[in-house]
């Protein structure tokens, strides 16, 4: 019997409440987020989450500067 697909949760904040913005990347010392990014979390689309969550170990990594939406 083949099962239905299960839904998918949507991907949790990856916020670490270390909330401080580095001047010199523009991102969250904490999580690694753009202000745009954190500030629209909330009303983001899970695929506009998970494309920022893919990006984070990235970020971590090098610190590579956010891909920026036009």
């Amino acid at each position: 019997m083949l099962l239905p697909p299960r839904p998918t949760a949507p991907p949790a904040s990856p916020c670490t409440k270390v909330c401080r913005i580095d001047a010199a990347s523009g991102l969250c010392e904490g999580c690694v987020r753009t202000l745009d990014e954190i500030a629209a979390w909330g009303s983001m689309s899970d695929a506009a989450r998970r494309v920022v969550m893919q990006q984070l170990p990235a970020r971590r990594a090098g610190r590579v500067a956010p891909i920026r939406s036009t």
